[in-house]
Formats: structure tokens, C-alpha cells, sequence
């Protein structure tokens, strides 16, 4: 029962996993699962002769032109959408050197397909990223990248390749980002033939290794919900000395750049410490002053209070005197009387002296 329960675990597993076709192979583009050896209609027989006798050059296409590495494939476009409705919408994923639409030859009708190439190649992984089912123009697009240059062994979809496909049709083609392989139910090289109960079919290695069919990858499978990244671009000796140049100068410029920032720190660090010892120092310079002067002040208070003071004593022995006069005005009549009284005795004893003293002119005086 152990056995089974992992066994059925594993095949739910693989229902969930996928993966993508790295070159394309026409027998296997018609495979659901990657594994088949034999054609399924007869235009996989066309796409199949087609590679086969090289019929078909992809780089033969005289407008196909700019850098496959920042050109987007763009799909299921609508019958309405323009060159300047596309461009405005591929902006927003980074700066559009070219586009075309690709058309009918007699009626000039979109064939709803186009061709972006970007400045960059980073403008164009962000917007095979970000674009992809995003709705123009009421229709529902997908991108991809340039498989017509980018992937090796490519037929179009009039020779009968190509990827997608509508059930309609009867032309399902699987391997790419819409429709990928499933990961086949069939027994791996390392499982062993008691997997046969699960009525599993045996993955045909040598026949695929015969056809030149590439093998699906054992324990290498994705998830649904993964993209395959676009191919990069190769590079050679000289850019990759080139890069790592550029990567030193620029490891160089960042330590530079950590040491001036962490110099620049700790000449801040430096400033506000010594700002704060000065605004220390201040404060307590500050308070010694207004201490300073709140001596003085009080100085003057003490002796405006003693001023103050005097003068309301001043005030206040006037005041007592005043009253003083006001309730002794005997005293002053009695003074007045005595001195009245002297001058009249003074007089009387004047009198008195003038009238006892000789005459001066009495005849019978000595004189």
C-alpha cells in the first residue's frame, strides 16, 4: 500500500510538471509529452522535410533585422492594433529602436503578429517578464522571444512547425511558453518494472537518440507557473575580459566610493560631537552668565527695596509730624504769648532805664 501511495504521488507530481523544448525538433514539437517518434499529421511530415533538406534559412528573412538578443516576439495581436498603439504600450518596458507588424503582402491586413527590437537586452527580458497576456486593444497577447533566430532547427508555422496551435485546428504544437511538454508518465531510466502496473509505457531512449529528438530532462522538470529565461548572448574571451575590467572598476569605484562615505561618517560623527561639546560648553557658559547677572540684579533690587524704604520712612515721619502740628496748635499761641510777653518787658525795662538816667542836659549835672 506504501509503495502504491508513492507511486501515485509520483504520477500527480509529474501531471504538474513541465518543461520547455531548448531546440526544435518537428516530431517532437507534435509530441504532447515530448516523447513520440512518429509524426501525427501530415504537416509535421512538410516541416519535417523541410529541416531535413534545409529548405528553410532563418536568416534568409531580408527584413528580419536588428539584434535577435533585444528583439520580443509579439502575438495574438488584434486586426486594429497600430505600430503607434504598440509602441506606446512596448515603452513602458524600456526605449523601442524598431517594430514591425508583420502583414499581408497583397491586402496589407495584420497577420497579428510583430517584431520589437529594444536598445537593450535588459528592456527586452523585462518586458517578456512583464507584457506577457497583457491586453491591447481588447486582445489578449503573448510574447516570446526571437525563435526564428535564437533557436536552433526552427520551421515557421506555414511549413507546418511553429509552436501553439488552436484544438481546431488538429495542429497542436507543444514546447513552448504557452503550450509546454508535460512531463511524460512513462518509465524512467532509473525506475524499476514493477512501475509497469501504473500502465506506464517505457520512454523510447534509443529511438529518441536515433531521431535526434532531445530527451526530456530527468529531475529537471518546472513548475507551470515558471518561465523559461530567454537565451543570453554568448560572450567571448575579450568581453569577458572586457566585463571583468569593468567589474574590478567598478568594485574599485564602490570600495572608493564605502570609504569616502565611511570617511564622510565619521568626519559627521567627529562635527556632531564636537557640536555637542560646544553646545555643552555653552550651556554652561550661558548659565555662569545668567548667574552673573542675576547677582547684579539683585543687588539693584536690594537697594531699591533700602531706597524705597527711607523714603517711605521720610513719608512717614512728615506725616507724624504733620499730625503732630495738627494736634498741638496750643503750643504755638503759648509760644506766641511768651514772646509777646518778653518784647513788652523788654520795652517796660527800656523804659525804666530812660527814665532814671541822668539828663544830659540837667544844669545841676556834673556835666
Amino acid at each position: 500500500m506504501v509503495g502504491e501511495e508513492q507511486k501515485e504521488r509520483r504520477s500527480t507530481a509529474n501531471l504538474n510538471s513541465v518543461f520547455y523544448a531548448e531546440s526544435y525538433h518537428p516530431i517532437q514539437a507534435g509530441s504532447i509529452d515530448g516523447t513520440d517518434i512518429l509524426p501525427h499529421d501530415n504537416a509535421i511530415y512538410r516541416a519535417l522535410l523541410c529541416s531535413n533538406a534545409g529548405l528553410y534559412d532563418p536568416f534568409g528573412d531580408p527584413k528580419a533585422i536588428g539584434d535577435p538578443y533585444s528583439t520580443l516576439f509579439v502575438g495574438h495581436l488584434s486586426q486594429f492594433t497600430t505600430e503607434q498603439t504598440l509602441q506606446k504600450e512596448m515603452n513602458k518596458y524600456g526605449r523601442v529602436k524598431n517594430l514591425r507588424i508583420v502583414r499581408h503582402i497583397v491586402t496589407g491586413a495584420s497577420r497579428g503578429y510583430a517584431f520589437v527590437e529594444f536598445e537593450t537586452d535588459r528592456d527586452m527580458r523585462r518586458a517578456y517578464t512583464d507584457a506577457h497576456h497583457k491586453v491591447i486593444d481588447d486582445s489578449e497577447i503573448i510574447v516570446d522571444y526571437n525563435r526564428q533566430r535564437l533557436m536552433s532547427g526552427w520551421i515557421p508555422r506555414r511549413l507546418g512547425g511553429g509552436l501553439g496551435g488552436k484544438k481546431e485546428s488538429g495542429q497542436l504544437r507543444f514546447g513552448g511558453r504557452e503550450r509546454p511538454f508535460r512531463a511524460p508518465l512513462g518509465v524512467g531510466k532509473g525506475e524499476w518494472e514493477e512501475d509497469y502496473n501504473l500502465n506506464r509505457r517505457p520512454i523510447p531512449w534509443d529511438d529518441l537518440k536515433r531521431l535526434g529528438i532531445p530527451p526530456p530532462p530527468e529531475g529537471r522538470y518546472m513548475s507551470r507557473f515558471q518561465a523559461p529565461s530567454p537565451p543570453r548572448r554568448a560572450r567571448s574571451l575579450e568581453d569577458a575580459r572586457d566585463s571583468s575590467h569593468k567589474h574590478d572598476k567598478r568594485s574599485n569605484h564602490s570600495h572608493r566610493q564605502d570609504r569616502s562615505i565611511s570617511r564622510e561618517r565619521s568626519s559627521g560623527r567627529q562635527e556632531r560631537s564636537m557640536d555637542k561639546e560646544d553646545f555643552s560648553h555653552r550651556q554652561r557658559t550661558h548659565g555662569r552668565k545668567r548667574g552673573d547677572r542675576r547677582s547684579p540684579s539683585h543687588d539693584h533690587s536690594s537697594d531699591r527695596s533700602s531706597m524705597d524704604r527711607s523714603r517711605h520712612s521720610r513719608k512717614r515721619q512728615k506725616s507724624s509730624r504733620d499730625r503732630h502740628d495738627m494736634k498741638s496748635p496750643s503750643l504755638d499761641h503759648s509760644s506766641d504769648e511768651t514772646s509777646t510777653y518778653r518784647e513788652e518787658r523788654r520795652q517796660s525795662h527800656n523804659a525804666r532805664d530812660d527814665r532814671w538816667s541822668p539828663r544830659t542836659d540837667d544844669p545841676f549835672g556834673d556835666t
